[in-house]
């Protein structure tokens, strides 16, 4: 069933927009390991069985090579105990925002939902790298999301269903915040508005 679900996250983020063809990655914690989406494999070509099991200390068991960008995928559950799942994609406008180098401030609300005030933007790493995933560990300090320079957004929740809506809710985020730049500079939520939306959202939760 975990690998049924893994499989439908991903084809779901293809039909919703956030992912084209073998573009992207997705994952869920397994016992001790985790189950990844395979590498340079469309969703759409794939079955339960091709989903990709993975050890904590980086290996595959498969038909498949996992997809290239497991590091990140390995650290997000190895320093956030909390991370049921971890999506990756490289969508428009979030991507337009991570070739810019930018963070998405609190231009909205909605921004607390990925954890704090701010969608930080990682510096810049070669895909797959140990770099980058240095790096994203670093964005997501504090966070459940974060984007990648020159290359896309990166978050983790509890579960599958979870993790997908926030990338949606960044996605969104990141089209308002592209949006309002070209009506001109947005005003921005300040700290203490922002903490009490993030304490608000924790007495929503119901987890």
């Amino acid at each position: 069933m975990t690998r049924k679900a893994l499989l439908e996250t991903a084809l779901k983020s293809i039909e919703i927009g956030l992912n084209r063809g073998s573009s992207g990655n997705v994952s869920v914690r397994d016992g001790d390991g985790f189950l990844i989406t395979p590498s340079a494999l469309p969703p759409e070509q794939c079955g339960p069985g091709d989903m990709v099991r993975m050890e904590m200390d980086g290996r595959a068991t498969g038909p498949h090579r996992p997809s290239s960008e497991w590091r990140f995928h390995r650290d997000i559950y190895r320093h956030h105990p909390e991370a049921g799942a971890v999506f990756h994609a490289h969508p428009v406008w979030s991507t337009t925002l991570a070739c810019l180098r930018r963070d998405i401030p609190a231009v909205h609300y909605m921004i607390a939902l990925a954890g704090g005030n701010s969608i930080r933007c990682a510096p810049y790493a070669v895909f797959g790298s140990q770099a980058l995933s240095d790096h994203a560990l670093a964005a997501l300090r504090d966070r459940k999301a974060c984007l990648l320079a020159n290359h896309g957004l990166l978050c983790f929740e509890s579960s599958l269903e979870r993790v997908l809506a926030l990338a949606q809710e960044v996605e969104l985020l990141a089209q308002i915040y592209c949006q309002a730049l070209q009506t001109g500079e947005p005003a921005i939520l300040d700290n203490a508005e922002m903490d009490e939306v993030i304490e608000r959202f924790a007495a929503y939760r119901p987890d």
